[in-house]
């Protein structure tokens, strides 16, 4: 409870969230949940994508991240070039106005400080930007809270997101790797900390009463067109990624396997469309899963997991079922290895569906064994992200902390 005479801390949450990417929603699931358990006194709000997705599902009020409601779409008309340029400007204030209000704002997870993905400078990176440089201007504490981060080309992306990671007051990461990788861009990490991915702070589904088809694969796809310095080869990549892909489900049918096709994305819905129409089969079929629980649901459901993208991962491997990654990034490599899983890697850029079927086969002889792994890896994730809400509490809480102190000295 927070004393009659003080005022309630106000927290901010911040990034692409109600935009349609599960694995961003579960990220900012897992903040409020932490934030209602121990910090229920906080107020909390949103800057994000969709803040009428984000208002609705989670009952806290959000603004649009960006003015220029075309931020994200191809601008060629002289129009939309100078909506955009005058939307950079606004979001500068808007912005600085909306974090100044703020004791606290976190962003949740999420591979911000990445572009494994294509990425424009001048869209999300500098959005962090003003973010952590409104912050550092305002006295509000900024926290990347179990943040992706990787290598990144584009010098303009990477010396936005260098200086968005200095200017913030806290920082923790989702991986080592992503925390070499900030410091080798030049960011003192000497401080910062490794935990899971947020997703993992998530309830695990109970065991269904209804488990699905036996033999049941349960398949995560994705628009995949290469990462950031991929551009030139985006669509060889993808129809790379798709025809192997295909040829890996008319392989499974052909032996009676039931395939379950997931996404993670508004933007994976052609690729599940286009497997479906390519095999034309009954035994596959498309989840309509809205939110990471529907996910792990589904993964709970199934005798075995391929998935791409990272997030989809984490939902199998929380639940259990044994899982192979089509990897498109280092992070799905390093998740896996994390998971005692390294073996079961497949290259999303150069999907050998004969390659991936072998895999597929020794995954499966090993599944008893690898299900007892993943069960002692989760109890120790578990732990680890206990910690991180203790640390996250010390360092954007103290008061908060110091009183929790008190009441548990003898």
């Amino acid at each position: 409870m927070t004393p009659a005479n003080e005022t309630p801390v106000r927290v901010g949450v911040f990034g692409l969230l109600g935009s349609g990417n599960l694995g961003n929603d579960g990220s900012l699931e897992a903040v409020l949940g932490y934030l209602r358990a121990e910090h229920p006194e906080a107020v909390v709000d949103a800057l994000c994508g969709g803040p009428e997705v984000v208002a609705a599902r989670y009952r806290i009020p959000a603004t649009r991240l960006h003015w220029y409601r075309g931020e994200y779409r191809t601008a060629s008309r002289a129009g939309a070039i100078a909506g955009k340029g005058l939307g950079k400007l606004v979001d500068a204030v808007r912005t600085a106005a909306w974090v100044r209000r703020h004791d606290v704002v976190i962003v949740p997870g999420m591979g911000v400080l990445e572009a494994t993905l294509p990425l424009r400078p001048w869209g999300f990176p500098y959005s962090l930007f003003l973010l952590c440089a409104s912050g550092r201007l305002f006295g509000t504490r900024v926290a990347l809270v179990s943040v992706g981060a990787d290598a990144i080309g584009n010098r303009p992306t990477r010396t936005l997101v260098r200086w968005s990671a200095r200017l913030a007051a806290y920082r923790s990461y989702r991986d080592a790797l992503s925390r070499d990788a900030m410091r080798a861009m030049g960011v003192d990490t000497a401080r910062d900390e490794v935990y899971p991915d947020l997703a993992f702070a998530l309830p695990t589904p109970p065991a269904s009463a209804s488990p699905g088809a036996p033999g049941r694969v349960c398949l995560g796809v994705m628009a995949f067109h290469g990462g950031d310095d991929d551009r030139a080869r985006a669509e060889e990549i993808h129809r790379r990624y798709l025809d192997g892909t295909i040829r890996f489900v008319r392989a499974l049918v052909e032996e009676g396997r039931p395939v379950r096709l997931l996404t993670g994305d508004e933007c994976d819905a052609p690729v599940v469309a286009a497997i479906l129409e390519a095999v034309d089969s009954p035994l596959v079929t498309a989840a309509g899963a809205a939110s990471l629980a529907d996910l792990m649901k589904e993964t709970a459901a199934a005798d075995t997991v391929v998935a791409t993208r990272y997030h989809n991962l984490i939902c199998a491997l929380k639940a259990g079922t044994p899982t192979l990654a089509l990897s498109y990034a280092a992070k799905s490599d390093a998740l896996m290895a994390r998971m005692g899983l390294d073996a079961y890697c497949h290259p999303a850029r150069e999907v050998d569906a004969d390659r991936l079927l072998e895999q597929f086969r020794a995954l499966e002889k090993q599944s008893a064994q690898l299900r007892r792994t993943l069960a002692e890896r989760n109890k120790d994730i578990t732990r680890r992200l206990e910690h991180q809400f203790t640390a996250l509490t010390a360092a954007l809480f103290p008061a908060a902390d110091h009183a929790h102190a008190l009441r548990e000295a003898p």
